[in-house]
């Protein structure tokens, strides 16, 4: 069995990576091999997440009194955390490929910003644009009315020497 010192310290990681989280992901991971797991977390930190097989009660003891709390109720049978870190889209997205490709796991729930997401909830969250996709669309979308105000005075100042030239021709004629 477990020590006490060792369950205390089990709780504090856990407790430490869901204060860095800016989501939280429930999932069931049985069927799931150790290769598979290892797969899914290199999968996660590669995007900047993580991903922890805990035991419920463990967890629900890091969970008291973060904003995370709301998970609690959800923590039930074979369960692990995906957390994520930098962004809340990657994790979901990293989740949902790969159970896709498994066909082993599901999401339960997941939590932001102190609000409770159903299974559903937070397989949609996998279907929005990462921060990036959003960066690029919004510099795309900055940087359009510009391109255009530069093609057009290119476009005006290239007639302008097209019809200096044709001057300058038809009077060497």
């Amino acid at each position: 069995m477990s020590t006490k010192a060792f369950k205390n310290d089990k709780v504090a990681l856990i407790k430490e990576k869901i204060e860095k989280a800016q989501v939280v992901i429930v999932t069931e991971y049985q069927g799931l091999s150790v290769e598979e797991i290892t797969k899914l977390r290199r999968s996660l930190q590669k995007d900047g997440g993580d991903y922890m097989v805990t035991k419920n009660t463990l967890a629900k003891l890091a969970l008291k009194g973060t904003q995370y709390e709301v998970l609690a109720e959800t923590l039930k049978g074979p369960i692990a955390l995906a957390f994520g870190y930098e962004d809340q889209v990657a994790p979901a997205k990293a989740l949902s490929q790969f159970i896709k490709e498994a066909k082993k796991g599901e999401i339960v729930a997941a939590a932001m910003d102190g609000r409770l997401m159903s299974a559903e909830e937070a397989k949609a969250l996998a279907t929005l644009p990462s921060k990036e996709e959003i960066y690029a669309k919004m510099l795309g979308c900055i940087n359009s009315p510009a391109s255009g105000i530069a093609n057009s005075v290119n476009a005006v100042m290239s007639s302008l020497v097209r019809a200096i030239a044709a001057v300058r021709d038809q009077k060497a004629a």
